[in-house]
């Protein structure tokens, strides 16, 4: 058995362990990489912070941790606690290190409703940088918090914070398979689909409400689209042999879909509602894996019909593909970034499967992850993370690097391992 066969054995059965325990999995930050250039922020206490449900700064703190930009002056060194600009001393911020301080308070605002407010503040220019109101229920503080440091994440960088989006992944415990759906850091875990069979390649649809994904619940792959809202779901691609691998295309419209109806795996395009299908390349290797372009006007896919596995792009009506991976004698699992200048994607080296991020433009390439077994690379939809499930210490866990390689962290699942990660887009309004 060619190892592009093994790879793809590995896609529709043994990814399918990529599942695990725990209904309400809880993540923990750790900072494992770089980070010489990191802002360094302050995040005072808020007054009144109790009243929170889960908190504030805890959330916020772990937030701007995951991206990489911004490093953490504990307050708890600082001898003031101001609530108001007014109260701010910044001169002993300054000493601590601070290039800013985030400031808060929660107040009760009736009706059993709770108003929080913040400010960033440049300790240096002693000027409000941003700040913001919310009223919202105590159930919802948490979201408040993602999009505070959201607002705190796009003040500093220039760029749109990620941090009220969402990741599903699966999870394994025992016997059981649980796809989950969480907040970026993990918190708010909701499990919307539990089997004994396998569960593997969740998708999100664009709009952010429907996840595609693969079920062995009927003792074949089979697609599966399922909205969250309703938790109603319907098989979107169910033929003659293995249906695997959905991808959607960014209206949302279809999806792109790995069938064996004609022998060796090959991409056909369908209706997002299951209606029709297309094949969209005629050749005698495996095709697999496909990705869509953000303009929807190609595809990226992985082929060995060059001998061993390797991506390429072919146009979404079809016709010829083009190869765009040339380092490597394997490289797998493609996904194209928001702004469809970087390619992510593993390649094998040795023994190890690396996350590599490669310019489009150049095809310059360059490592996101260390050695060892790494997976499924899937950028944050402002395309300055790409998250991945990687092995550590016998158990597979989740990932954040910065697409330029400088920062990462772990994210550790309790309870269980995680696989098959794929980030959410932004929220709509």
């Amino acid at each position: 058995m060619s190892s592009f066969k093994t790879l793809l054995n590995m896609l529709l059965v043994t990814l399918g362990l990529m599942a695990a325990g725990g209904a309400q999995a809880e993540m923990t930050i750790e900072i494992v990489g770089g980070g010489a250039n990191r802002h360094a922020i302050a995040i005072a206490p808020f007054k009144d912070e109790a009243n929170a449900q889960g908190g504030l700064g805890p959330v916020i703190k772990n937030d701007l941790t995951i991206s990489g930009a911004f490093r953490m002056v504990d307050a708890a060194g600082v001898a003031n606690v101001p609530f108001e600009p007014a109260d701010i001393r910044y001169p002993l911020w300054q000493a601590a290190g601070a290039q800013s301080v985030a400031i808060g308070k929660v107040e009760a605002a009736g009706g059993g409703q709770l108003k929080i407010s913040f400010r960033l503040m440049d300790v240096a220019q002693k000027k409000q940088l941003t700040g913001g109101e919310f009223t919202v229920t105590p159930d919802r503080t948490r979201q408040v918090a993602h999009a505070i440091a959201d607002m705190i994440y796009e003040a500093i960088t220039g760029q749109k914070g990620f941090f009220n989006t969402r990741i599903v992944y699966v999870l394994k415990t025992g016997g059981s398979y649980l796809l989950q759906v969480a907040d970026v850091d993990g918190g708010r875990a909701q499990t919307i689909l539990r089997s004994r069979e396998p569960i593997i390649s969740p998708s999100w649809s664009p709009d952010g409400g429907r996840i595609a994904y693969v079920s062995f619940e009927s003792k074949k792959p089979v697609v599966w689209v399922q909205s969250l809202a309703t938790g109603q779901r319907f098989a979107a691609a169910n033929f003659k042999g293995s249906n695997s691998a959905p991808a959607w295309s960014p209206d949302g419209s279809k999806l792109a879909v790995v069938l064996t109806t004609s022998g060796n795996s090959q991409i056909y395009v369908i209706n997002a509602n299951g209606g029709g299908s297309r094949r969209l390349m005629y050749n005698g290797g495996i095709d697999t894996e496909p990705t869509w372009s953000p303009d929807g006007g190609s595809l990226y896919f992985v082929s060995d019909r060059a001998g061993g596995p390797q991506i390429y792009r072919v146009s979404a009506d079809g016709g010829n593909a083009q190869r765009v991976t040339w380092e490597g004698r394997y490289n797998v699992s493609p996904k194209v970034s928001p702004d469809g200048k970087t390619l992510s994607y593993i390649r094998r080296e040795g023994g190890n499967f690396r996350v590599m991020a490669q310019d489009l433009a150049t095809n310059d390439s360059r490592a996101l992850s260390d050695g060892g077994y790494n997976e499924r690379p899937s950028f944050a939809p402002n395309g300055r993370m790409v998250l991945y499930a990687s092995d550590a210490g016998g158990k597979s866990v989740l990932y954040a690097a910065t697409t330029d390689g400088n920062s990462k962290v772990k994210l550790a699942v309790i309870n269980g391992d995680v696989q098959d990660p794929a980030w959410g887009p932004f929220n709509r309004p």
